[in-house]
């Protein structure tokens, strides 16, 4: 299972979700840096740091810094669903198909319902 660092926008009923799924999911908010406006760059470093994969909605800009840099843990980033437990069904089917999320750009879109 992987281990996660989900950033301040992506729902918290995916994360409790990907949880139940056997996924150790870290949020941004339990690791105190809430409501801080810390920017990707370094949001991108404290998931280095954790040895976490980012788990984000911000597609644009997490591409960017891939672009920039594949030294990281991962960057996963997904396209919103109002059916959490079906995003979350969708990110764990995606990333259980790789050995490992390291340096990895993963995009899981929203299917058809």
């Amino acid at each position: 299972m992987a281990r996660l660092y989900a950033d301040e926008d992506f729902p918290f009923p995916v994360v409790e979700e990907l949880r139940s799924l056997g996924h150790d999911v870290l949020t941004i908010q339990e690791d105190g840096k809430a409501n801080r406006g810390i920017p990707d760059e370094d949001v991108l470093s404290a998931a280095r740091t954790y040895i976490r994969a980012v788990l984000t909605m911000n597609h644009r800009d997490f591409v960017r810094l891939h672009m920039e840099s594949s030294v990281h843990s991962g960057i996963v980033t997904c396209t919103y669903d109002l059916e959490f437990e079906r995003q979350a069904r969708r990110v764990h089917e995606t990333i259980e198909q790789y050995e490992t999320l390291e340096g990895e750009l993963i995009r899981v879109i929203r299917g058809a319902p």
